[in-house]
C-alpha cells in the first residue's frame, strides 16, 4: 500500500504544484490589472480561478481517502446551504476538519467563495496560503489592538461581496489535544467557567467582532460540530496521502444572526453557551453512542472535483511531453 501510495503521492504533488503557481500567476495577474479597475470583477473572477486549486483537495478527499462524511442538519438548514451569506463556527479537532468544511461548500456551490479568518502565518505558505491571500481570507496578527482594526475592515469589505460566501471561524483558537484541554481546564478554574471535556474553551472576541460588523447583512450562523467516528482512526494529513478512509460526523445547525444578543456582553455569552452545549453532545456521543438529534444525510462524491485532477494531469503530461520535444 506504501508503494501505491507513493505512485500517487509523488505525481499529485507535482501536479499540485505545478497547478498551483499557475494559478497564483493567474491571481497575481488578476490582482494588478482587473482589481484596481473593478474589485467585484476581480472577486467574480478569482472565486472560479481559486476553485480549480481547492478542489484539488477536495479530490484527495472524496475521490482518494474516500473520507465519509455522515452529515446531521435539518430540512430549513440543506434548503438554504449556498443560498445566504454565513457565518460558520467549529470545533477544531484535527488536521482535516477545515478540508470537511471546504467538502461542505463545495457541495453547496459556495467553494472558491469560502473565506476564513487566518493566522498570518498562513499567507507565507507557498501555493495555499498565497491564494488565500489572493482571495481576501483575513489574516490576524495576533496583536489584538491590529487585529481588532483587520477584522473590521475585513468584515466591512464584504459588505459588497458578489456572490454568496462563507466565513469560516474557528474560535477555539487551536486544535483540540490534551495539552490544550489542561490549559482551558485551568484557565476554565480561575474564571469560574463551566470545566471543559471535549472542546477548548472559545475566545470570543473574534467571534464578537465578526457578529457587531456582519449582522446588518449575513442572515445566518451555521454551527458545526465535528467529530471522528468512535472507534475510526483519527483522519490526518499523512494517513490522507497513504489512502486510509475514515468516517467522520459532522452537525450543522442554522441559527438566524437575529437569535443572537446585540451586547458584547451577550454575544460572548452565547458564544460560550453555544461551546458548553457542544461538549455536552460530545460527551453524549463518546459515552452513549448517541451524536445528534437531527437527520443523518449521506454526503456523496461529486464527479467535478475527479474532472479538475483529471484535467490537470492531462495538461501537465502534454505541457511536459511538449517541452521534452
Amino acid at each position: 500500500m506504501a508503494i501505491f501510495a507513493t505512485f500517487v503521492i509523488v505525481p499529485f504533488g507535482l501536479l499540485f504544484l505545478v497547478s498551483g503557481l499557475i494559478i497564483n500567476l493567474i491571481q497575481l495577474v488578476l490582482f494588478i490589472f482587473v482589481r484596481p479597475v473593478s474589485r467585484n470583477v476581480y472577486r467574480r473572477i478569482n472565486t472560479s480561478v481559486v476553485e480549480l486549486l481547492w478542489l484539488q483537495l477536495i479530490w484527495l478527499v472524496d475521490w482518494w481517502a474516500f473520507i465519509k462524511i455522515n452529515l446531521y442538519a435539518d430540512a430549513e438548514t440543506l434548503e438554504l446551504l449556498g443560498k445566504e451569506h454565513a457565518l460558520v463556527l467549529s470545533n477544531h479537532r484535527g488536521d482535516i476538519d477545515w478540508l470537511v468544511g471546504w467538502v461542505m461548500a463545495q457541495h453547496s456551490g459556495r467553494l472558491g467563495s469560502t473565506l476564513a479568518i487566518m493566522r498570518k502565518e498562513a499567507k507565507y505558505f507557498p501555493i495555499i496560503g498565497w491564494s488565500m491571500w489572493f482571495s481576501e481570507y483575513i489574516i490576524l496578527e495576533k496583536n489584538w489592538a491590529k487585529d481588532e482594526k483587520i477584522l473590521k475592515a475585513g468584515f466591512n469589505q464584504l459588505k459588497d461581496f458578489p456572490t454568496t460566501f462563507w466565513l469560516g471561524l474557528f474560535v477555539e483558537g487551536t486544535r483540540f489535544n490534551q495539552k490544550n484541554l489542561e490549559a482551558a481546564k485551568v484557565y476554565a478554574s480561575l474564571k469560574g467557567l463551566p470545566t471543559p471535556r471535549n472542546v477548548l474553551i472559545p475566545r470570543t472576541k473574534g467571534f464578537v467582532s465578526a457578529v457587531t460588523h456582519m449582522r446588518s447583512f449575513v442572515p445566518a450562523i451555521y454551527d458545526c460540530t465535528y467529530t471522528v467516528q468512535k472507534k475510526q482512526t483519527t483522519p490526518i494529513l499523512l494517513r490522507m496521502f497513504g489512502g486510509q478512509s475514515s468516517e467522520v460526523n459532522l452537525q450543522m445547525r442554522r441559527y438566524k444572526m437575529s437569535q443572537v444578543p446585540e451586547t458584547t456582553d451577550g454575544i460572548a455569552q452565547w458564544c460560550q453557551d453555544l461551546f458548553v452545549a457542544k461538549d455536552s453532545q460530545l460527551e453524549n456521543y463518546f459515552t452513549n453512542d448517541v451524536f445528534s438529534d437531527l437527520d443523518v444525510h449521506q454526503i456523496g462524491r461529486p464527479i467535478k472535483p475527479l474532472i479538475v485532477v483529471l484535467t490537470w494531469f492531462c495538461l501537465l503530461i502534454y505541457g511536459s511531453f511538449k517541452l521534452l520535444q
